[in-house]
């Protein structure tokens, strides 16, 4: 049996997760999952990638936003911010079912991965997605306003201060998540894909849990990345502003050369120009509104990855 792996962040990651599995059974799909913005909340631990791949596989995402619950209800936020409680990240009354649980489990000595496997299964999703660690690892961000935990700046802050540095703190002595490493290097493995998530945000905490990096550098299989980059912007989030604090053009170039020692080809927006790129690459409308776009995406990174095989 063949499978598809893919390195995702949360939104756009969980959009060509979804395509993908229009095209292939779940079975053969193994999603590998950021966990460098988890944190704990409330006391609770929120794994906001992870959450968003189970919200948007089981049909469950707010469409509008593309995250958190459609049809939620927020009595506990307002119930918080009646005490005087912290209210800058939100929790709505159905997405704490998650948290809780998970909280619960983890104290009960149960691992991430396990935890996650459960809830796939409980919402019949069938497709395999591993944490990339069971240990932590936290995204901090070094910024004009001083040192920032991932969900400080991105949610509290609205990616608002500027990025000086990024730093993965317990990356080093991370472990990857059971089953990572063998779904990259498993010989059924017929493509790997990274998804168009911020690859300094979402994508790099995954290379920076040891053995992963090492994992893909090993694989027979085509590694191919979806181009964050649409018409000289970022779709979603703050990538085109992080390159920009970085020195970095906002070019498919730009993204090319950061997976320079990882990736086989790219795909990148009929938007842009690809005239400059020196590696393998597609021209595709790589935006994805709709449940066809998101097939139309993942069938066009399978078919590169595919050319690349030969």
């Amino acid at each position: 049996m063949s499978r598809v792996v893919t390195l995702t962040g949360g939104v756009g990651g969980a959009k060509l997760v979804l395509g993908l599995m229009q095209i292939c059974p779940p079975e053969q799909i193994t999603a590998i999952v950021n966990t460098g913005d988890d944190f704990r909340h409330l006391g609770l631990a929120i794994s906001p990638d992870i959450d968003t791949l189970l919200y948007t596989l089981s049909g469950k995402a707010n469409k509008t936003q593309g995250w958190g619950r459609e049809g939620e209800s927020w009595s506990f936020m307002d119930a918080v911010k009646s005490l005087g409680g912290e209210d800058w990240f939100l929790l709505g009354d159905g997405d704490l079912a998650l948290h809780v649980l998970r909280s619960h489990l983890l104290a009960e000595g149960e691992t991430l991965s396990a935890i996650t496997a459960r809830f796939a299964s409980a919402w019949e999703l069938g497709l395999s997605i591993l944490p990339m660690s069971d240990d932590p690892v936290a995204t901090h961000l070094t910024t004009s306003e001083g040192d920032m935990p991932f969900q400080r700046y991105f949610v509290e802050r609205r990616c608002a201060p500027e990025v000086e540095a990024i730093r993965f703190e317990g990356a080093e002595r991370a472990s990857a998540a059971a089953g990572v490493i063998e779904a990259i290097t498993d010989s059924a493995t017929k493509a790997i894909l990274i998804a168009p998530s911020n690859p300094w945000l979402s994508v790099d905490p995954i290379l920076a849990v040891p053995g992963i990096k090492e994992a893909l550098a090993d694989t027979h299989a085509p590694i191919v990345a979806v181009s964050p980059i649409v018409g000289g912007q970022a779709v979603k989030g703050p990538t085109a502003k992080l390159m920009g604090e970085m020195g970095l053009a906002v070019t498919n170039e730009s993204i090319a050369a950061h997976y320079a020692d990882v990736i086989d080809g790219l795909l990148v927006d009929e938007r842009d120009d690809a005239s400059g790129l020196t590696i393998p690459h597609d021209v595709t409308d790589t935006l994805m509104k709709t449940l066809a776009d998101r097939e139309r995406v993942a069938r066009a990174a399978l078919a590169l990855a595919d050319r690349i095989a030969g």
